[in-house]
């Protein structure tokens, strides 16, 4: 007979299964009751966590990204510091990205959501260390460093993971890093 799982091992075991159902079979297919037979467990056990699909699309998704965080880069230079997350994301995470996109098509169209949404929460605090850092070093004008431009090279990295569905050559980060972003903050 299989240990009970409770508390903490139990929640990552639900959040795996609602993660592994999702990859498997998208959005459209992704059922509740398919999560429970998943993880092995029952529907009250799920529902005292999750009361529907969307709430547990939104948790799988964020314990999915959580469990893949990437380390803060801290090269001395905010160039090498970007470029080095944007090389990381880039390869450790196309693949997530475009999935990410063609299983939750219809999860974006029913909650008027994209992936930028849940996305961004991925990189906001690694971004933050890595502008304040520059910030202390004098590389960049913390008056021009807008939330938009910050989020700008990682956005501009993800349209063309989603373009190709792969991850985008290395001159192209080099390109957005050089001749978009760094003369917008400088």
């Amino acid at each position: 007979m299989a240990e009970r799982r409770r508390g903490a091992a139990l929640e990552k075991a639900l959040l795996d299964a609602a993660w592994a159902e999702l990859a498997d079979n998208g959005y459209a297919r992704f059922t509740m009751d398919a999560v429970v037979q998943r993880a092995g467990t029952s529907p009250p056990v799920l529902y005292r966590r999750w009361s529907d699909r969307d709430e547990l699309v939104r948790a799988a998704i964020s314990h999915a990204l959580e469990h893949s965080r990437v380390d803060v880069p801290d090269t001395g230079s905010l160039r090498e510091d970007v470029l080095t997350l944007m090389r990381t994301i880039n390869t450790t995470r196309a693949q997530f990205i475009s999935a990410m996109s063609v299983h939750l098509a219809a999860y974006y169209q029913a909650t008027g959501t994209g992936p930028g949404d849940l996305l961004a929460t991925g990189h906001e605090k690694t971004g933050d260390v890595i502008f304040d850092r520059a910030i202390d070093r004098g590389e960049i004008n913390p008056e021009r460093l807008t939330e938009r431009i910050k989020t700008l090279p990682f956005d501009l990295l993800r349209l063309a993971i989603l373009t190709t569905f792969a991850p985008a050559p290395d001159h192209v980060l080099e390109e957005i890093v050089d001749t978009i972003f760094l003369p917008l903050v400088r």
